[in-house]
């Protein structure tokens, strides 16, 4: 149904004449005081509406990931988007949002104070910036601060009802090569999700379009409404609460840094885990895990790290299509052992055996309390979270796909989080590992990977 007089952008035709009146704001940086400068913000909706009054309620699992939010910056070469102007990326989104348009919406809250998304209500937040480097000398420093200029890094709140869920940059390189920065709020989904999302606008480009737009997992009515006994998840941390300002105020300053490991060298890793015990071989992931989970119990001798998280793709169920949650499972692992006494080979069993599965159990817990609690699950344990089958390297524009993409995910507890994605696009080089932790404790576990394992 087309948008009405009066309602968000009138009509598709009107908003495409209009762009040049969009509400704008300006800001221009010395290119002393940073890379970027010439940032311009303002906002993009889908071309129709989804329905008067559309609302999508959220699940457990949706609101004990609330305070977390995904950050992806796509790098691509010159010629992805060469000829093409502002107007004209906006018309492709124009499109594009047609198809997900429960992402474009804003957060209202019911009568019992469970937040709902307002479906298609104010769209997507689009900062255009410049930066006076070129994409080459950008991606040669190793500092992954650099990756956080180039992505939005705002939160939800404290104006929940006007702050994006998703926000969009895309900064322009003095080559012509153009970063995409995305910062996706978790409460919508999970990493398989944002890229699902961010692949469909791809398609979008390239005039391709869905047979129906992405729909949102549906709530367990029967969780709601459950009044046995919850076990309270070894997952998750309790906070706040935190009102309508979704961040969480962690006083550790927590540094990132990452490394490329190619797979003749997890095939080393796994080797040297399983010495002669070829017959019980720990997979590739684990084998990151298992060796980052010792490292960091060595670096922080004398405090628990007996328990870990881990987040893995659901592979028993496709959510091809669906914004969601759940296209992960979160696990615990826990040892009463000294995680530095035990060999390698002990802890990559515990975690390829004795995981458990606490996905349900956390959703059951959101949803069995009158008032709902505000968890961290990124961060409340040493978390790793295992993105290789993220399809992030599946964004095409217009046939180009990028040449590198970042991943990382915000506002996480101090216990640390270490993502695993790939690190090329035919996902044939190896992986990227990306580890979060306090500043404290990660210069010396970088000193310590690289010294016995190699890995810098």
């Amino acid at each position: 149904m087309k948008l009405q007089e009066g309602e968000m952008g009138i009509s598709l035709t009107h908003s495409l004449s209009s762009l040049n009146n969009t509400r704008k704001h300006k800001m221009v940086l010395s290119k002393d005081e940073s890379p970027i400068f010439d940032i311009k913000i303002s906002t993009v909706g889908p071309g129709y509406v989804s329905g008067h009054g559309a609302v999508q309620e959220l699940t457990g699992m949706d609101l004990a990931m609330k305070l977390h939010y995904i950050r992806t910056v796509y790098y691509f070469p010159s010629q992805a988007f060469e000829g093409l102007t502002i107007i004209n990326i906006k018309e492709t989104m124009f499109y594009w949002m047609n198809h997900a348009y429960i992402p474009c919406g804003r957060f209202r809250k019911s009568d019992s104070g469970r937040p709902y998304v307002k479906c298609n209500d104010c769209g997507v937040r689009l900062t255009e910036a410049q930066c006076n480097m070129s994409l080459d000398e950008w991606l040669e420093s190793r500092d992954d601060a650099r990756h956080k200029l180039v992505v939005p890094s705002q939160v939800l709140g404290p104006d929940l009802l006007y702050s994006p869920p998703v926000l969009m940059q895309l900064t322009k390189f003095k080559c012509g090569g153009i970063a995409v920065g995305v910062s996706w709020a978790h409460v919508l989904g999970d990493a398989f999700t944002a890229a699902s999302f961010m692949n469909m606008w791809g398609q979008a480009t390239n005039k391709k379009y869905p047979a129906q737009p992405l729909l949102m997992a549906r709530p367990n009515s029967e969780a709601q409404n459950s009044k046995s006994p919850i076990k309270y998840p070894l997952a998750v941390k309790r906070v706040g609460p935190v009102g309508d300002h979704w961040v969480t105020s962690n006083d550790t300053k927590m540094e990132t840094y990452s490394f490329y490991v190619p797979w003749a060298e997890l095939t080393r890793l796994q080797s040297k885990i399983c010495g002669d015990k070829d017959h019980q071989q720990i997979p590739p992931f684990e084998s990151i895990c298992v060796v980052v989970w010792q490292c960091v119990a060595k670096v922080k001798h004398g405090s628990d790290v007996k328990t870990v998280t881990i987040c893995k793709k659901d592979l028993e169920n496709s959510f091809e299509g669906v914004i969601t949650n759940k296209a992960q499972k979160v696990k615990v692992v826990k040892t009463n052992f000294s995680v530095e006494e035990l060999s390698l080979m002990e802890l990559g069993l515990l975690i390829t055996n004795q995981a458990v599965d606490e996905t349900k159990i956390i959703e059951e817990a959101m949803d069995s309390e009158t008032e709902l609690p505000d968890f961290l699950v990124y961060g409340a344990n040493l978390t790793f979270v295992d993105l290789h089958d993220a399809r992030i390297y599946d964004l095409d524009i217009r046939g180009h796909k990028p040449v590198y993409v970042y991943c990382a995910i915000d506002n996480i507890g101090d216990e640390g989080v270490v993502l695993v994605f790939p690190s090329r696009k035919d996902n044939s080089d190896g992986v990227m590992v990306s580890i979060t932790l306090p500043e404290n404790h990660l210069s010396n576990l970088r000193s310590m990977l690289k010294k016995e394992w190699s890995l810098y």
